[in-house]
């Protein structure tokens, strides 16, 4: 069994207490932190509440409750960003590719694949981003990605608690897989012979390909994409961009694929 680690801030706390409660061991809370409960005053901000709610959930399953300095805090899990709340838990395991077999079965499926991508701030981001775009998993390598940590629990806000993480021994394998299965495979790259990726069908069972933070896409990925894609730039007037932060591509290539499945809601939603 894994060794327990310490998660921080309200939404990935509260999201782990919600989703897992079985693995939470004990929940330190800032010294001097008021709640409804102990506070005079009747406006209460979202940080608040969400306290609130993660005592009362602590409360109910059980969970050992503890005061801290905001010091003790930031040395337990590392951050100062810790939002008064950090919760010992055991770490959350990735998927397994077998559960990958009922998620294709669907006709609308999304999966966001990705090649390498070793930073924990860009794997949270991109996850934050996979669970309000509607992908039903995302797919990485077992080695060389990164792991799921406090800090991509963090930063992904508690989609990583939601959103199934698929770890795959053979990356291109499993591409191939979801080939037969009748996936198709577009892949993101800077390549002469790449597609603008609003002039493409991403409506259906769709795979999309984010390659790593500097290397892009490895070559054995790239061979097997049905095909290739890109980000149209129109430049800046600072000087010319050549490329995106991968979570941020990964946002923006994620947002063309829900705009072209809920073109209507989208422009229902603005007029």
């Amino acid at each position: 069994m894994a060794k327990p680690v310490y998660f921080y801030g309200t939404h990935a706390v509260h999201a782990l207490l919600s989703h897992r409660p079985m693995d939470a061991m004990a929940l330190f809370v800032q010294q001097g932190r008021q709640t409804k409960a102990n506070s005079a005053s009747i406006m209460q901000d979202e940080t608040d509440t969400s306290f609130e709610e993660i005592l009362q959930l602590a409360e109910q399953m059980g969970v050992s409750v503890q005061q801290a300095s905001r010091d003790r805090l930031t040395a337990l899990c590392g951050s100062p960003q810790h939002q008064g709340v950090v919760l010992h838990a055991r770490p959350l395991a990735m998927a397994d590719e077998g559960e990958l077999s009922a998620l294709v079965q669907a006709d609308q499926a999304l999966f966001l694949i990705l090649d390498q991508v070793t930073d924990a701030h860009n794997l949270g981001a991109c996850l934050r981003t996979a669970a309000a775009m509607g992908v039903d998993a995302v797919i990485c390598p077992k080695h060389h990605s990164a792991s799921l940590t406090p800090t991509v629990a963090k930063v992904s806000v508690g989609a990583m608690e939601i959103m199934p993480v698929v770890a795959v021994t053979n990356l291109a394998r499993c591409i191939e897989q979801l080939k037969q299965a009748g996936v198709f495979v577009y892949g993101t790259a800077l390549e002469v012979d790449a597609k603008p990726i609003n002039e493409i069908d991403l409506t259906g069972k769709v795979a999309l390909i984010m390659g790593s933070e500097g290397e892009g896409m490895r070559r054995l990925t790239a061979e097997r994409c049905d095909e290739l894609v890109y980000i149209p730039m129109t430049g800046n007037k600072h000087g010319s961009l050549q490329s995106l932060n991968v979570s941020v591509a990964t946002g923006m290539v994620l947002y063309e694929v829900s705009r072209q499945r809920h073109g209507d809601h989208y422009k229902a939603t603005q007029d």
